[in-house]
């Protein structure tokens, strides 16, 4: 009984190695055919750029004066020297001018021994039908020269409309077939007969992909279209699954059909590489296959041994050592939900202490020095008759400080603002006229590049104002030690934002990020000349704006910040 499970366990496996094989090989034969359609498809652009990138050229050389003169019975010195050049230019083997009755008047090639001129091609199809009106194109061995090429001709017409000639032009392909030969590949190009004009084997150009019938042959001959050529039948046939025997080798087979002039182009490739990865995978299917064979095996003898020493006790301990894990896991999960609550509490408190660190630093550094200014004001007004407008002035900035300390002493609350509209432009004239002083002191120069028009947004003027002065102040500062420190300011809206740039020449930002900057008490300046709280504070105001910031360094040096505010949207006014 054993020996038969065996041998049917043996049989099962050469089955599946076998059916693997021809699954594998399949696989692996559509990647080659994929790979194979891909070059198929690179084939056929080249072979269409050649055959339609002289289609017009028949047509426009149909309507030029020199021929359609000559045509009609003029000189043929110029027209041959202006063909020739043509043909020069246009890499063309040949341009040539037939009369009406297929005899060449006129050829780029009159100075050669073999020239056109004077040979007469009526018997040529592409002639008969360009002197009918339609564009003649043919694929033929020269019938003077002996050379192949391909032919595209267009009747040349009198005023009257009536064909008085035929301009045509030979193309030569022997670029494009030696490009074949070079990529070591295997591609043919067959015209409507079935006849092989291009090939990167030269045995088997001018054969026959299938046997020409009769009436073929005798237009084949009345054409002249390859004189000297037995064209036999290609020692080739076609296989299911895109597949062709050639010359004795099978080979794997694509054509591409819809090229022009009912021509096909047919590409083979060898199934060398899907044969050996089939091979390999199904070679490595069989040693899995015996390791897990060789493996069961163990494993079932040791469980035959381990089931005769089991006993009743173990599998009570078994039970117990179950039950343990049970309570164990459920204990698990209540200490994974009570660190999840810490960690949610801790990263809040974390928050909340970030949050009271900077309104007691900011609280700290400007509450002294904004009351000691207050005082003096009060003193100076008291003491003075009233009539400069000085302490006022000053008196505002002072208001204006308390009310920037009021917004940062509630910088983590949660109720709403309400917005208003503001023009971004009266915006930085406020900010530059707080700045005026430090701009003054470091000779620093402004260029303001402003829309011409509002460019109104919704939110608050006063924190509007705070981010520009933090910018101006951040770039006053890294300006302290440029030769001709310079501040550009840019204001620019559009149908959905309202855009502020601020470029500076100073230091740049150096090593750090926005991201870093961004973060309380981060700052590039030196010891002693800030707090590193401008960006954090600026950052949070634009994000209530529902706008965005960002910076980056200058390729000349300095940096430029980047504002985008959301447009404020227009409000229509109804008459009542």
């Amino acid at each position: 009984m054993r020996s038969a499970s065996y041998i049917v366990g043996i049989l099962i496996a050469i089955a599946a190695s076998i059916g693997l094989y021809l699954v594998s090989y399949q696989y692996f034969v559509s990647e080659e055919l994929s790979k194979a359609q891909g070059r198929l498809s690179l084939y056929q652009s080249s072979v269409n750029s050649e055959l339609e990138r002289f289609s017009h050229l028949t047509y426009v050389l149909s309507q030029d004066s020199f021929v359609i003169g000559t045509a009609e019975g003029d000189g043929t010195g110029t027209l041959n020297r202006r063909l020739e050049d043509f043909a020069a230019q246009a890499g063309l083997d040949a341009i040539y001018l037939m009369d009406e009755d297929g005899i060449t008047i006129s050829s780029s090639n009159y100075r050669d021994t073999g020239s056109f001129v004077g040979q007469n091609y009526a018997f040529r199809p592409y002639f008969q039908t360009a002197i009918s009106g339609k564009q003649g194109r043919f694929y033929a061995i020269g019938a003077t020269t002996g050379l192949p090429g391909y032919f595209i001709a267009n009747a040349v017409l009198d005023d009257e409309g009536a064909s008085t000639g035929v301009i045509a032009i030979k193309i030569d392909f022997s670029n494009l077939q030696d490009s074949w030969k070079n990529s070591g590949e295997q591609v043919l190009l067959a015209n409507e007969d079935g006849v092989v004009l291009l090939s990167s084997n030269s045995d088997w150009r001018y054969r026959a992909l299938t046997p020409l019938s009769e009436p073929q042959q005798e237009r084949i001959r009345d054409a002249r279209q390859f004189p000297g050529q037995d064209l036999d039948a290609l020692d080739w046939v076609e296989l299911p699954g895109d597949q062709a025997r050639i010359a004795g080798t099978k080979r794997l087979h694509l054509a591409a059909t819809d090229l022009p002039d009912g021509w096909s182009l047919h590409y083979f490739a060898s199934d060398d590489q899907a044969v050996a990865r089939s091979w390999l995978v199904t070679a490595i299917f069989v040693l899995l296959a015996g390791l897990a064979f060789i493996f069961f095996q163990i494993q079932r003898a040791r469980r035959v041994s381990a089931a005769l020493e089991r006993s009743e006790e173990e599998e009570a301990k078994l039970r117990e050592a179950n039950e343990r894990l049970a309570i164990e896991i459920d204990d698990r999960k209540t200490a994974e939900r009570s660190l999840k609550r810490t960690q949610s509490e801790l990263e809040r408190a974390s928050r909340l202490a970030a949050l009271g660190q900077l309104s007691a630093s900011v609280t700290h550094e400007l509450g002294q020095p904004i009351a000691a200014m207050r005082n003096h004001l009060v003193a100076d007004e008291i003491s003075s008759s009233g009539e400069s407008k000085l302490p006022q002035k000053i008196g505002s900035l002072v208001d204006r400080m308390e009310g920037i300390t009021r917004q940062l002493r509630f910088f983590a609350r949660s109720e709403s603002e309400a917005f208003d509209d503001v023009d971004l432009c009266t915006s930085v004239d406020a900010a530059l006229a707080l700045v005026a002083p430090n701009i003054e002191q470091g000779k620093v120069k402004i260029s303001i590049d402003a829309s011409t028009g509002p460019a109104i947004i919704r939110g608050s003027a006063l924190r509007i104002e705070q981010v520009i002065t933090n910018l101006l102040r951040n770039a006053i500062d890294a300006t302290d030690e440029a030769d001709g420190p310079e501040i550009h300011i840019a204001v620019m809206a559009s149908d959905d934002e309202v855009v502020l740039e601020i470029q500076d020449n100073g230091h740049g930002l150096g090593e750090a990020t926005l991201v870093e900057l961004q973060e309380p008490f981060v700052t590039t300046r030196e010891s002693g000349r800030g707090m590193g709280l401008g960006l954090a504070i600026s950052t949070s105001i634009v994000k209530d704006h529902d706008g965005t910031m960002t910076a980056r360094n200058r390729n000349d040096g300095g940096t430029i910040f980047r504002v985008t505010f959301p447009i404020a949207p227009i409000t229509e006014e109804t008459d009542e």
